[in-house]
C-alpha cells in the first residue's frame, strides 16, 4: 500500500502475480512527433530522447533531421553521440561504421564553434583505438576544456568504445560527479511519484430520480374529490350551527395546514434516516451487487488502511477502527460502484479513499462526524407537534360531523365524510409523498454539489502535487547513471581492477521483483527496483557481479559474484514469449543454467498510437540487452578468438580531417 511517499513491498515467486505492484504510463507528449513535424523539430525532439537514455528513437530522429538537410556541427555532434550511445564497435553495422568515417571527413567543412571542437575531440576519442596502448596524449586536456554538458554527455554516451587508457585518467572526476549528482534535485523526497499512478477524476453518486410529478398529478385529481366532499360539510355545518360550525371550521383551518406540515417533515425525516441506513450495504454482508468482486475488496482494504492510518487524536486506533465500520463500509461501497470499470485499479483512487478517511477524522474532530443528537431532537419536536395537530384536527373533524348530522343534511353528511376521508388520505399521501421527494431531490442534489466540490478540489491538490513532484525524465536517466557508475566503480575497487585492464564491459539493468513500474508515452519502462547485472572481461575471463537495489535510495542487496573462463560459458539463449516478456538464459558447463528476466510484457499499457515492436526495443536497449546480449553471445561461440577479431585497437581510425 502506497501511502504517497512510502511503498510496502510483498514477497512472492518469480512468476507470482504479486510481482508488479502497480505500473502507470503517464500521458505526456514530451516525445511526440507531429507527421508535418519540421527537421529542427525532429533534432530537438531526438536531443531529448538521447538525453533521457532512448539513443535508437535519437538516431531516427536526428538522421531524419539531417536527411532534410538541417546538418550543423552541433547537430552531427549529437549523432555522433547517437550513435555509439550504449554501444561498442562490433554492435555497429558496417554501413553505420561507414557513415560514421564519412561524418570524420566532412568536419572541416562546419564553421568553428564549441559544437566544432566537441566534435572534433568525439571522432579523437574514437581515433585513439588505433593507437598502441591507447595513450591519451593531449585529449584528455582538450575533453576537459570543453563545457561540462559536451564533456559529460561524451563520457556518458561513448562509454563502451573509450579506451582502458582514456578512462583510467577520467574516471576518478567521472566519479565524483555521479557521486554528487547521485541525490541531487532532492531524489530520496521525489523518486517515488514518478510511479505514482495516474489519480482517475473524482466521481459522486447522483441523486436518484425525482418521483415528485407523478404525485403531483395523482394529488391533483384526489384533491378535486375532497375539496368537493368537504365542501358539502362546510356548507352542511354552517347551516344547521352557524356558531359551532364556524368555531370548528376554524380549528380545522389552523390544526391541518400545522399537521400538513410538520407531518411532512416527520415523514421525511423518517424516509432519508431508513434510506441512509439502507444506502450502503455492509460488504461483508455479501451484497450482490459488491460482494465477491476483487477491485471491490481491495477497496475495502484500502479503506482499512487509510483508515487505521488517520486516527483522530486522542482516539485508540482499535476504538477508531469499530466507531467507523459502518462509515467505511458505506464508503467503500460507493466507491466501488463510482468506479466499476475493468481497467481501472485501486491505487488510481487511493487518492480519493485517502481524501475520505482524512474528512472523517476532521469531522470527527469539529463533532460532526455523526448528526445524531441534533437529528433526535429535532424529529422529537416535530413529532409532537405533528401528534397535537393530528389529534387536534382529528377531534375537531368528529365534532363537524356532529353538527352535520344534527341539521338537514343528517343523509348525506355519512357518503360525504366517507369520501372526505378517503380522499383526504389518499390526497395527504400523493402530497406528502411529491414534498418528500421535492425536498430529497434539492438536498441530496445539495450534498452531491458539495461531496463533488470537495472531492474536485482534493483531486486538483493531489495531481498538482504530484505533477510538481515527480521527476523528469532526464533527471530519472541522470539518477540511473549515477547509481550505474557507482556500481562499475566499486566493482573495479573490489576486483582491484583499473580500465586498462579491462577488455571490454557490459552492464545488464533488469527488475527485481516486487517493483513499481511508470514510463511516459514513448519511452522505456523504469522501475524502483532493479537488478544490476554487471559482466568485466579480462584476459583471464569474466567476472559477474549482480545486486539488486532500490531506486528510491539506491540501498543495495542480494548481491552475488561468480567468475568463469572463457570456455566455460556454453550457450546464451534468448526466449520472447508476448504474454511474458523476455528471458535470457545462460548455460555454463560447470553449473546449472540461469534464467534472467530482462522485461515483463507491456503490450496491454500500449496507447493506441504506440507501436509495440518500437517500445520493445527501446525498453531491451535501455536495459542494456542488445550489448550485453551480443557480448556474451560472441564469448560463448568462439571464446577468446571473438575478443580478438572485435579488438577495436584493430579498426581503421576515425580521425576527424582539419
Amino acid at each position: 500500500m502506497n501511502d504517497g511517499t512510502h511503498g510496502g513491498h510483498h514477497s512472492a515467486a518469480y512468476d507470482s502475480t504479486v510481482g508488479i505492484q502497480a505500473e502507470t504510463v503517464h500521458n505526456s507528449n514530451v516525445y511526440f512527433v507531429h507527421p508535418d513535424a519540421s527537421p529542427q523539430e525532429k533534432y530537438r525532439i531526438g536531443v531529448r530522447f538521447l538525453e533521457d537514455g532512448i539513443p535508437t528513437r535519437a538516431r531516427d530522429m536526428i538522421s531524419d533531421a539531417i536527411a532534410h538537410d538541417y546538418d550543423s556541427a552541433e547537430v552531427r555532434f549529437h549523432w555522433v553521440l547517437a550513435m555509439l550511445s550504449g554501444r561498442a564497435y562490433h554492435d555497429l553495422g558496417s554501413e553505420e561504421v561507414q557513415q560514421l568515417r564519412s561524418a570524420s571527413g566532412r568536419v572541416q567543412r562546419y564553421a568553428e564553434s564549441e559544437w566544432k571542437d566537441a566534435l572534433r575531440v568525439a571522432f579523437e576519442l574514437l581515433g585513439m583505438h588505433s593507437t598502441a596502448g591507447g595513450e591519451a596524449g593531449s585529449v584528455p586536456e582538450r575533453l576537459g576544456a570543453l563545457s561540462p554538458r559536451q564533456r559529460d554527455a561524451i563520457l556518458h554516451h561513448l562509454d563502451l568504445v573509450l579506451t582502458g587508457g582514456l578512462k583510467d585518467s577520467l574516471w576518478a572526476g567521472y566519479r565524483e560527479r555521479a557521486e554528487a549528482d547521485r541525490f541531487g534535485n532532492n531524489r530520496l523526497q521525489r523518486v517515488w511519484a514518478y510511479f505514482e499512478p495516474e489519480p482517475i477524476g473524482p466521481r459522486a453518486l447522483m441523486p436518484r430520480p425525482s418521483t415528485a410529478a407523478a404525485a403531483w398529478a395523482t394529488f391533483r385529481v384526489r384533491a378535486g374529490l375532497f375539496a368537493v366532499a368537504t365542501g358539502f360539510l362546510c356548507i352542511s355545518a354552517l347551516v344547521a350551527d352557524p356558531a359551532a360550525g364556524a368555531v370548528e371550521l376554524l380549528v380545522l383551518l389552523v390544526s391541518g395546514p400545522i399537521a400538513m406540515h410538520f407531518g411532512s417533515r416527520w415523514r421525511y425525516q423518517e424516509h432519508q434516516l431508513r434510506a441512509r441506513r439502507n444506502k450502503f450495504p455492509s460488504l461483508h454482508m455479501g451484497h450482490p451487487a459488491t460482494a465477491g468482486d476483487g477491485f471491490t475488496n481491495r477497496v475495502r482494504h484500502s479503506f482499512d488502511y487509510y483508515f487505521s492510518n488517520r486516527v483522530p487524536y486522542g482516539v485508540a486506533p482499535q476504538e477508531w477502527f469499530g466507531l467507523t465500520a459502518h462509515i467505511r463500509n458505506g464508503l467503500a461501497a460507493e466507491i466501488a460502484v463510482l468506479y466499476r470499470e475493468s481497467r481501472v485499479g485501486v491505487d488510481r483512487v487511493n487518492w480519493l479513499i485517502r481524501h475520505l478517511a482524512e474528512d472523517a477524522r476532521d469531522r470527527h474532530n469539529r463533532g460532526t462526524l455523526f448528526d445524531g443528537p441534533h437529528q433526535s431532537r429535532t424529529s422529537a419536536v416535530v413529532k409532537a407537534v405533528s401528534v397535537v395537530a393530528l389529534a387536534a384536527f382529528g377531534i375537531t373533524t368528529l365534532f363537524l360531523l356532529g353538527t352535520v348530522t344534527s341539521g338537514a343534511g343528517a343523509l348525506l353528511a355519512v357518503p360525504a365524510a366517507a369520501a372526505a376521508v378517503w380522499s383526504g388520505h389518499t390526497a395527504m399521501s400523493s402530497w406528502l409523498e411529491a414534498r418528500s421527494e421535492e425536498h430529497r431531490l434539492a438536498e441530496e442534489t445539495r450534498e452531491y454539489e458539495e461531496r463533488l466540490a470537495a472531492r474536485q478540489a482534493a483531486y486538483q491538490k493531489w495531481k498538482s502535487f504530484l505533477d510538481a513532484t515527480r521527476p523528469h525524465e532526464l533527471e530519472m536517466e541522470t539518477w540511473l547513471t549515477c547509481d550505474k557508475t557507482l556500481f562499475v566503480d566499486e566493482a573495479l575497487r573490489h576486483y582491484q581492477l583499473g580500465w586498462r585492464d579491462l577488455i571490454t564491459h557490459t552492464i545488464l539493468m533488469t527488475p527485481a521483483r516486487p517493483y513499481k513500474r511508470g514510463r511516459v508515452r514513448g519511452g522505456p519502462w523504469r522501475y524502483s527496483r532493479y537488478n544490476l547485472r554487471l559482466f568485466l572481461v579480462t584476459q583471464d575471463g569474466v567476472r559477474e557481479i549482480s545486486a539488486e537495489f532500490d531506486i528510491s535510495d539506491d540501498k543495495r542487496g542480494n548481491e552475488q559474484r561468480s567468475n568463469y573462463r572463457f570456455d566455460a560459458l556454453s550457450s546464451v539463449q534468448v526466449t520472447e514469449r508476448t504474454q511474458v516478456g523476455y528471458d535470457l538464459e545462460l548455460i555454463l558447463t560447470n553449473g546449472p543454467a540461469r534464467n534472467i528476466r530482462v522485461k515483463d510484457a507491456d503490450t496491454h499499457q500500449l496507447a493506441p498510437d504506440e507501436n509495440a515492436q518500437q517500445i520493445a526495443e527501446i525498453n531491451l536497449n535501455s536495459a542494456g540487452f542488445t550489448h550485453t546480449f551480443r557480448l556474451l553471445e560472441g564469448l560463448a561461440a568462439d571464446g577468446k578468438g571473438w575478443i580478438e577479431r572485435n579488438n577495436p585497437r584493430n579498426l581503421p581510425p576515425f580521425h576527424a580531417a582539419d
